[in-house]
């Protein structure tokens, strides 16, 4: 017997699980979903909290965390790749086998595991098989190095937080990429709330632990795990309406699109969960109905974007936020001061550091922007890097938004551009050092 709720939208529970997350609607949502879908027979999907550190990336899962039971609950930090099976294992004695149940569970990795821990989950995380077999060697004392046979079984909802914005592709196709919000309004209310948690301990915990929504919704997942649903259907005709809707956003299908589609179909399905009192009841399944495709739908189109680029909404805010409105700002002066001049100039690492610091109020690390952030937009076909014709030793960034590399020829056809306009001034200015001054303004 399912024990019944009041229906709740997706907007009341953003109230929520606002007492204790500032903003960042979409990722706490997309967070809770995640953390609920684990009490699904397969519809469990991933996630990755890609940003810098003291972002708040981690701060999201676990807060929600504390809504579900501790039982079904796994908070990681730092795990080697043999630990992980060792920790959460019974051994068969029958079989020689270790066998690590993740049904039904919640796995948050508070930091980047380790490279070899991820290749053996893989498999897990694509939902390849229900179980899964893998081998592990273990140092023993007296007989040197010994292998082990893992048997993985049932799929959990993953979460990783990691200060690492470069992923593995073929990690990265099994998460949906998340990124914490850094607005200085967020930035406030977290300065505020915790100040109240820190002046007054006690007061903090009644206002957020007996908070009676709050509670209420603690009790709708235990009733939604104890429910034990098996499946959750989609009719045929919202297969047609998510079919249609889903191909018609997508301009050039890729690979990864089949896992995407999987996802939001997912996402649909914990909609209905999470209001699985006012579903259609058939034995141990119910059935989505159409206001919970809808639902999924605005999710997802508030996050496609990084998605389909494969890289975290961090790293797409700074080409939007920062490259952009840096490279337009730069052109657009530069054509008020030379209105003649045609072509566009890209714009160095410094302007982009000057600009963030702008934009953000704090200096952004050299590194990661030339490691991680640059390679990951050039990657993604967003931005070019060519050498600087001024300064060997520099490269400027174009992004290929704004008519160059894949839209219109190219970065090269520019620099021929620029060139052409340096050849006709020095015809007639031929002074070479006004004209190099001509040529440091362009």
């Amino acid at each position: 017997m399912i024990k019944k709720y009041p229906p709740i939208s997706a907007k009341e529970l953003i109230a929520i699980l606002g007492t204790t997350i500032k903003h960042d609607n979409v990722n706490k949502l997309v967070a809770f979903l995640c953390q609920l879908s684990a009490y699904t027979e397969d519809s469990q999907f991933n996630l990755s909290f890609n940003a810098p550190s003291s972002s708040g990336k981690s701060y999201i899962p676990i807060e929600i965390a504390k809504l579900f039971p501790e039982e079904d609950v796994l908070e990681l930090g730092y795990v080697s790749p043999t630990s992980f099976f060792h920790s959460a294992s019974e051994y068969n004695e029958e079989t020689e086998e270790y066998i690590v149940d993740l049904s039904r569970k919640i796995i948050i990795f508070l930091d980047q595991p380790h490279t070899m821990l991820l290749e053996h989950l893989r498999p897990l995380l694509s939902h390849d098989k229900k179980e899964i077999k893998v081998q592990i060697t273990d140092k023993q004392q007296k007989h040197g190095l010994r292998a082990k046979k893992i048997i993985l079984r049932g799929y959990p909802a993953v979460i990783f937080c990691s200060a690492g914005l470069r992923m593995d592709e073929q990690e990265a196709t099994r998460f949906l990429l998340l990124s914490p919000e850094v607005t200085q309004e967020k930035i406030r209310e977290g300065v505020l709330a915790s100040l109240k948690k820190s002046s007054d301990r006690d007061a903090y915990w009644d206002y957020t632990e007996l908070n009676v929504p709050r509670q209420q919704l603690k009790g709708r997942i235990q009733a939604i795990k104890d429910s034990e649903i098996a499946d959750i259907r989609i009719t045929q005709d919202d297969q047609d309406y998510i079919e249609q809707r889903f191909l018609s956003s997508v301009k050039m299908l890729k690979p990864r699109h089949q896992r995407d589609i999987k996802r939001l179909v997912s996402i649909s399905k914990i909609f209905a969960l999470l209001n699985i009192g006012q579903r259609k009841n058939e034995g141990f399944n119910i059935v989505a109905e159409r206001s919970d495709i809808e639902d999924a739908f605005v999710i997802w189109e508030k996050i496609s974007v990084s998605q389909e680029l494969n890289i975290p909404p961090y790293v797409y805010r700074i080409y939007e936020d920062i490259i952009l409105a840096a490279f337009d700002e730069k052109n657009s002066n530069r054509n008020k001061d030379f209105v003649d001049l045609t072509g566009t100039i890209g714009i160095n690492r410094q302007e982009i550091m000057k600009k963030h610091y702008a934009v953000y109020g704090r200096m952004m690390d050299s590194i990661s922007l030339r490691q991680q952030i640059l390679p990951m937009l050039s990657q993604a076909g967003l931005i070019t890097e060519e050498q600087d014709p001024n300064d060997k030793r520099a490269r400027l960034v174009y992004p290929n938004s704004q008519n160059n590399s894949e839209l219109d020829g190219g970065v090269n056809e520019l620099n021929d551009e620029h060139n052409k306009i340096l050849k006709n001034i020095k015809e007639i200015w031929p002074d070479a050092k006004s004209a190099k001054k001509i040529d440091n303004g362009i």
